[in-house]
């Protein structure tokens, strides 16, 4: 089909569809992607690199806490070493560099530069000045998200994203950042997917503090977006210069069959994924829907809570993954139905880049004060292996060919996507799937910390050069 993002580069030869480098990646002329302003970079979060938990005043997490009980993450793995990235520092940029990567979106650990009182931790500061100034010397872009997930544990110990009080003990902490790291941050995202800090860590106990009520995840949701409404005049103040923006996971939810009920059940699927975040910070309001799904669970909120939570915003983050295939449970939800035949990635996710661009069309179409856009996540996990010096995780480099063309075809239908950013820049703690699946662009041997380019990396220098040569 011609809007089919997957046909969208098919002036590729054969060779380069199946991911070999003979030809560098050439997207048609007329791709937004080559553009000199649309900005191409990688991410990675703090918790799932750095390591060194217990060095120079570093307080422990929410993650560390959960991570050590028994069968909350596959074998056993904990972020407590990761990438090593906290001793490795210099040469992980060195190695963003030398791929030709414009931009770096990476996380704070709030663990590590505050202690309980609230007092700066100037050792945890000083490694994320020296970062930061590191990447301006190399004229990388700097993206940096305030909230990846690592609560401090001892807020977590007072009622953690429960607690109406940790939304203003976050505004503090970002108070703190943007005062000392004014002049090295582009870009400040306040919170990273708080669908899943709210739902995985309160609703369904996927995730650290692994609690499971659906109530609970309402109250924590609330207490979020606050603390991003709080946070966002301190930024302002403090760094005028930057952007000032949150970001989102968002999902594609479609339906298993033209059934009204099925049509309903992915109409819902979409406000629990999507409109709960995006409504409260673009309308000012929850979306009522997301209650018929869990009847009794609105959140307790003051006067001008909303007012705070939707004040403009510089820039949307988006992450973006897969779509989810869904029927009606028969009561008033909706459940998994999966497909069979599709593309997988090792997280079993289906690969569908055509839901990235449907949901940005979408949106364009549903919030009239959309801001710009910045794809803040996007890749996929295959199980690499590095054979003869190289990884040839050619299911990636189609991965992410498609869903480049997803964007550009976004792009065209009036979508302001402004760039684009890898996730992720190396293979790192997975969360609740600890080593096992890897994200990267970079292998990373756990046992040794090698790094080793993968051929999806290579494909990116080589497009990132091509184009730098033609600008």
């Amino acid at each position: 089909m011609a809007n089919d993002a997957s046909a969208v580069f098919d002036t590729l030869s054969p060779a380069v569809s199946k991911g070999s480098l003979a030809d560098p990646f050439t997207p048609p002329v007329d791709s937004s992607l080559w553009r000199k302003n649309f900005l191409l970079g990688a991410a990675t979060a703090s918790y799932q690199i750095e390591g060194a938990v217990d060095e120079d005043g570093r307080l422990p997490s929410i993650w560390d806490t959960f991570s050590a009980k028994p069968g909350k993450v596959l074998a056993g793995d904990t972020g407590a070493v990761a990438c090593d990235h906290y001793h490795r520092w210099e040469a992980d940029i060195e190695m963003l560099a030398s791929l030709g990567l414009e931009g770096y979106r990476l996380s704070i650990a709030w663990p590590r530069v505050m202690d309980t009182a609230g007092v700066p931790n100037r050792k945890g500061l000083d490694f994320y000045k020296r970062l930061l100034n590191r990447l301006k010397e190399k004229d990388i872009t700097t993206f940096v998200t305030l909230y990846h997930w690592d609560l401090p544990q001892h807020l977590e110990d007072r009622g953690g994203w429960l607690n109406r009080d940790t939304a203003y003990r976050f505004a503090d902490y970002a108070d703190l950042m943007s005062r000392e790291l004014a002049g090295t941050v582009d870009a400040w995202a306040t919170l990273n997917e708080p669908w899943c800090s709210a739902y995985l860590g309160y609703g369904n106990g996927h995730h650290a503090p692994g609690l499971a009520n659906d109530r609970f995840a309402t109250q924590a949701m609330h207490h979020l977006l606050l603390a991003h409404g709080l946070a966002v005049p301190v930024l302002r103040v403090n760094d005028p210069a930057s952007q000032k923006g949150i970001v989102a996971n968002i999902g594609r939810g479609t339906p298993n069959s033209d059934s009204a009920a099925d049509q309903r059940a992915a109409h819902l699927f979409e406000v629990q994924h999507n409109a709960w975040i995006l409504d409260p910070l673009l309308k000012g309001a929850y979306p009522q829907d997301l209650f018929e799904l869990w009847p009794g669970t609105e959140p307790l909120v003051l006067d001008g809570d909303m007012q705070t939570i939707s004040a403009p915003l510089d820039f949307l983050g988006i992450n973006y993954y897969f779509r989810t295939n869904v029927a009606s449970d028969g009561a008033h939800g909706f459940r998994d139905v999966p497909l069979e035949g599709v593309e997988r990635t090792q997280m079993g996710w289906e690969v569908y880049p055509d839901g990235l661009r449907d949901l940005l069309t979408g949106f364009k179409r549903t919030y009239h004060n959309l801001p710009p856009i910045y794809i803040t996540e996007n890749g996929m996990a295959s199980d690499d292996q590095v054979t003869d010096g190289h990884v040839d995780d050619t299911q990636r480099i189609s991965f992410l060919k498609r869903h480049l063309a997803a964007v550009d075809q976004a792009i065209k239908a009036g979508v302001d996507i402004r760039g684009y950013f890898l996730w992720s820049l190396m293979d790192n703690f997975e969360w609740a799937f600890g080593y096992e699946r890897r994200f990267g662009v970079v292998h990373v041997d756990y046992s040794t910390q090698k790094r080793t380019v993968k051929r999806s990396a290579e494909w990116v220098a080589k497009f990132l050069k091509e184009r730098k040569a033609r600008a």
